[in-house]
């Protein structure tokens, strides 16, 4: 059943004549007829769509069925056939004579010694077709044998004595060598079938020889896969029984109409499927395969033969289950699944369209932008590497560096990891990092070894480990759904009045940023509200308004705390003296407090999503909240989360013996992961491209540092700043920030932007370079006019409703992005400042 194009088509009607989305009664006339409802035009619609579905299954099924029942019959009369003929092998080629006589000769040895011959190659049966056990001869091997297909060479491990035959001698020297070897090989054979049979007579469902063994495994394989099949079109009956019942049930919903019952009961369960009749036809074919594979495999013993089937099944299930599984993260590895899923670092599409195809004579050549961006890219880099347009040799390479990765990062030419991977490997190729200047001695260059060890000792720091620590809370909180619980019970008290959930989508998308990052908050989020989007009538303004309000409080929520996003992390690297959590939570919780309550007055003013568009208030359906109770697991994760996040606050007054939050960070990992609440599969999904994004930069503002370029760019900025206050050059940084992480990458504006606000603050008066370096980190979060303009955004751009519409367009962003942006910029450097100043950063 095609299930989703049903309710697709369900959700058209519903829109098409629902009387509350029609103003004018005039147009529901020109779909109707005098004497006719909406739900009856809906009937004629959707009816024939279900006759459909309901006419495929029954083709479907009864093609299966007689199959089925084909195949049992064949099983039942091969079954008969081998009955008949006993313990002896239907099958004697005159041409194989002599290979038969030499493998009696080897079969009698190898009985002997435990072993058995693979001695059946081309035979017949007696009636001309093919033996069963020819069928599958070649799937027989040594290890097919299962564990209720009892050895039979082992257990006849015996010493035997074998006397002289004088019939042999007695037949001439005629006889071939061969033939006097055949009674030999037949008593062997008769030794090794002897007592096989522990009561009743021996027959080829109990004998132990080998022809008997391999009977009975060929009839076994192809009994299982008969009642595989047979169990599969059952469970494929009840489904679409089922999938019949919730369809019409939800279409009874949508549309207020009363089909299901009706068609239920004169269509449905009088389809051939569906009958009672049918379904115990099934029954007893299902019947009849256990039956044979008693007979055949369990020597009458049909309890064990259910058992044993039913152990099959779910080992077919589990593994068709786990192939599937495996397939489609396998494709998704090497890019080729057809998802749209993006993370930070990769792009969301490995397909990008030519811009211009050029033929040549070994082939169509695309040109694409990324290309263009990735040439231009490299022809600054050259250049700059070829003047000197700073004096010194190390300054002059690392601008150059700077540049080309600048260029790379906001084109997205190539992923944004893969750019600074690259940083360590052309800061230490180009030599340009230097010794530390000391009052004794000037900075000399590295040699590659010695810039090699320092690169990457800084690369890995105390940050990079406080992005790991987050990462596993958050994985943490999502595993055990401890965020979906507490999300769930904060929108059950929204009520139904649209404003107020609204804001209450909003207040909770900024507090599961957070904690579990402004990455997975928003993609939560969505799959909460979709329920209660659904139920809204055609046309709605609150679909597109909490839907945008959800990404923007989501980058909001960026800012909130030290782990919420990356960009807040490398503005605590780049503090010489880094803010402890309760320092950053004073300043940027009220800060993020103001910025949502402005977003929501915005929206509210913008799409008024109170009013239906036919001028009616507008009601919510409540949302229930879950009634799960916390499990002891739950309450573990809570506690090392609180405990973790008060170190965190206070880690200042820890710092004699913790050291640093990077260490703290360590707790949650050994925590989670050795008492398996976190797999290892959950430590491969964290965002590792992330991690490389903040270490590749940590790595250039170091190279930056060590190359002598920020000691060049402090004369200019000096000069900048000397006629400016403090607080005008917060507002020119803060109008730079904002821009800049609009148009590129969140992390990435931060990358380039902290180690400038640094040396800015450190030519102010009074040394303001923690407090820029705070503000460049809270304003890189405020830019979100653009759909890319961050990832919450990202993915609430790919919102769409029921019928494949967005919910949002490119005007949408710029209509409400572009003040709010400008709004959470301008909270940033009055209230934001005035903490700052407050509480002495």
């Amino acid at each position: 059943m095609r299930y989703s194009a049903l309710k697709k088509k369900m959700y058209e009607l519903s829109q098409q004549y629902d009387p509350q989305h029609h103003t004018n009664g005039g147009t529901m006339a020109e779909h109707m007829g005098l004497l006719a409802t909406p739900g009856d035009h809906c009937n004629r619609q959707f009816v024939p769509m279900l006759d459909t579905e309901l006419e495929k299954i029954i083709t479907f099924y009864g093609l299966q069925l007689k199959e089925v029942q084909d195949e049992i019959d064949e099983v039942q009369m091969l079954v008969e056939q081998q009955e008949e003929r006993g313990l002896m092998p239907a099958y004697r080629d005159d041409d194989d004579d002599d290979d038969d006589d030499d493998d009696d000769d080897d079969d009698a040895n190898g009985s002997v010694s435990g072993k058995s011959s693979p001695r059946r190659k081309r035979r017949k049966s007696v009636d001309g077709r093919p033996a069963l056990s020819e069928r599958s001869s070649r799937r027989l091997s040594s290890d097919s044998y299962d564990y209720d297909i009892e050895a039979s060479v082992p257990s006849m491990r015996r010493s035997v004595n074998i006397p002289d035959s004088d019939a042999s001698r007695s037949r001439g020297p005629s006889m071939s060598p061969r033939s006097t070897l055949r009674p030999l090989a037949d008593m062997f054979r008769s030794l090794r079938g002897a007592g096989s049979s522990d009561d009743g007579p021996e027959t080829v469902w109990n004998s132990k020889a080998d022809f008997a063994r391999d009977t009975r495994i060929v009839f076994k394989r192809r009994l299982t896969t008969l009642y595989l099949t047979a169990t599969s079109l059952r469970s494929y009956v009840e489904l679409n029984q089922t999938g019949f019942r919730k369809v019409l049930k939800k279409y009874d919903k949508v549309t207020q109409n009363e089909l299901k019952d009706s068609y239920m009961h004169e269509k449905v369960e009088t389809a051939t499927p569906f009958t009672i009749e049918s379904k115990d036809r099934l029954n007893r074919a299902i019947s009849e395969i256990i039956a044979l594979y008693a007979k055949c495999v369990t020597r009458g013993d049909v309890s064990t033969a259910t058992k044993q089937l039913k152990i099959h099944q779910r080992e077919h299930i589990v593994w068709e289950r786990d192939t599937i599984w495996k397939q489609m993260i396998g494709r998704e590895r090497r890019g080729e699944g057809g998802g749209q899923m993006k993370t930070l670092g990769a792009s969301a599409s490995s397909h990008e369209e030519p811009l211009i195809t050029v033929p040549t004579p070994v082939g169509r050549f695309k040109i694409t932008g990324s290309g263009i961006s990735l040439v231009v890219a490299l022809v600054v880099f050259i250049v700059l590497l070829n003047v000197n347009v700073i004096e010194e040799e190390e300054a002059n390479r690392c601008f150059s560096i700077l540049c080309f990765c600048t260029i790379l990062w906001a084109t997205e030419a190539i992923p944004l990891f893969v750019t600074s991977t690259m940083v360590p490997l052309l800061v230490v190729m180009l030599r340009v990092v230097r010794t530390a200047r000391t009052p004794e001695q000037e900075p000399t260059r590295m040699s590659t070894h010695e810039a090699t060890v320092y690169i990457f000792s800084i690369m890995f720091s105390p940050t990079i480990m406080l992005l790991i620590g987050g990462f596993t809370i958050a994985s943490a909180l999502s595993k055990t759904n401890i965020d979906r619980i507490i999300i769930t019970r904060v929108l059950s008290l929204a009520g139904t009045r649209p404003s107020i959930v609204l804001l209450a989508f909003m207040l909770v998308s900024c507090f599961a940023s957070m904690w579990i990052s402004n990455v997975a908050a928003p993609t939560l989020c969505f799959t909460l509200v979709r329920p209660v989007l659904r139920n809204l009538p055609a046309g709605s303004r609150f679909a597109p308004c909490v839907v945008l309000g959800i990404a923007l409080a989501a980058n909001i929520g960026g800012q909130s705390s030290p782990i919420s996003s990356p960009q807040n992390l490398i503005a605590i690297g780049g503090m010489d003296v880094p803010i402890d959590w309760l320092g950053w939570f004073a300043v940027a919780l009220p800060v993020s407090g103001v910025s949502i309550v402005l977003i929501w007055l915005l929206l509210l003013v913008t799409y008024n999503p109170g009013k239906t568009i036919d001028g009616e208030d507008l009601v919510i359906k409540a949302i229930r909240p879950t009634r799960e109770r916390f499990t002891l697991k739950q309450y573990f994760v809570t506690f090392v989360c609180i405990f973790t996040i008060g170190l965190w606050c206070f880690e200042h007054n820890l710092e004699r013996y913790l050291g640093d939050m990077g260490i703290i960070a360590i707790i949650p990992i050994v925590a989670f992961f050795a008492t398996g609440v976190l797999k290892k599969a959950d430590f491969d999904q964290f965002l590792w491209t992330v991690v490389f994004l903040a270490m590749g930069g940590i790595a250039l503002g170091k190279a930056v540092t060590m190359s002598g370029l920020l000691d060049k760019m402090d004369v200019l900025i000096r000069h900048i700043v000397a006629p400016l206050s403090t607080y005008s050059v917060v507002l020119a940084l803060s109008f730079v920030v904002m821009v800049v992480s609009t148009f590129i990458s969140h992390t990435i504006a931060a990358v380039l932007l902290v180690p400038i606000a640094s040396e800015v603050g450190s030519n102010l008066p009074g040394g303001s370079a923690r407090l820029l370096i705070f503000v460049t980190g809270l304003v890189s979060s405020a830019g979100m006019a653009l759909p890319v303009s961050g990832f919450p955004n990202q993915t609430a751009a790919s919102q769409e409703d029921e019928v494949g519409n967005l919910y949002l367009t490119t005007g949408d962003f710029m209509k409400n992005g572009v003040p709010a942006s400008i709004m959470a910029t301008m909270v940033v450097v009055t209230v934001g400042y005035a903490l700052m100043k407050l509480t002495g950063v």
